[in-house]
């Protein structure tokens, strides 16, 4: 595999990837289980929301979409009042209106969007996972929580066979993807807009996390977030791509 290189949006910089091997196929599992227990502080955190709210999911929330399509897009965890409720990624919040919005502008996704699971939303040649499972308090997991559920994501991504871009919601999505490729975070620096080689035919672009909070400063923009898919869909869409 020769040298391959990444465009950046931000100061037209080169990016050039590590020579890594995209492995065959997933050693473990891709989902944790719906009673996992691996991070004390989460288990205790859902039981509790289990107990005020007991209609609500309150469990590991799974990927939703194809896992044999060409773009995964990684985010942060599950929203309270959002995944965490309803049991699909990025579904119930405002996060998830903005996503998936975008995601039937640019053809990731068919049907309509009612903030529900049973909504009937299909996605299309995409797959919507999170690097850390289960809801964490004040939407903060630690340093080991992110490391205990990164196994998942990392499976996640050998799983899909034909994965052609990841699209990473933030910087902590970002790094994670990295470190579950077993890639040098310095080597792929995050920043908005960004479009990284990361070799073994895949390309790794970073996005601002489309939260409430990062609109409403205007950190992002709807604009700026369908520039990103716009990069994606130009990339999958093109043979040869440069990866």
């Amino acid at each position: 595999m020769g040298t391959k290189h990444a465009r950046s949006r931000t100061g037209g910089r080169t990016i050039p990837s590590q020579d890594v091997a995209r492995p065959s196929g997933a050693d473990g599992a891709a989902e944790p289980a719906p009673d996992c227990t691996l991070c004390p502080r989460l288990v205790s955190f859902r039981t509790t929301n289990r107990d005020i709210q007991p209609d609500w999911f309150n469990a590991p929330v799974p990927s939703f979409g194809n896992g044999a399509g060409r773009l995964l897009i990684v985010g942060l965890a599950p929203g309270l009042k959002g995944a965490n409720r309803t049991g699909r990624p990025f579904t119930g919040d405002y996060a998830g209106d903005l996503l998936y919005a975008t995601l039937l502008k640019f053809g990731f996704a068919r049907g309509d969007y009612e903030a529900r699971p049973d909504d009937g939303l299909k996605l299309v040649d995409c797959m919507i996972t999170n690097a850390v499972r289960c809801v964490p308090p004040e939407n903060k997991p630690t340093p080991a929580e992110i490391a205990c559920c990164r196994p998942f994501l990392k499976n996640r991504i050998l799983a899909s066979g034909k994965l052609v871009a990841i699209l990473a919601l933030g910087r902590i999505a970002h790094d994670q993807t990295l470190a579950a490729l077993e890639l040098r975070k310095a080597a792929f620096p995050f920043s908005h807009g960004a479009i990284h080689a990361i070799g073994g035919g895949m390309t790794l672009a970073d996005s601002f996390h489309c939260s409430r909070y990062n609109t409403n400063t205007g950190r992002l923009t709807p604009a700026m977030f369908e520039d990103v898919f716009r990069d994606i869909r130009n990339l999958i869409d093109t043979p040869c791509s440069g990866n």
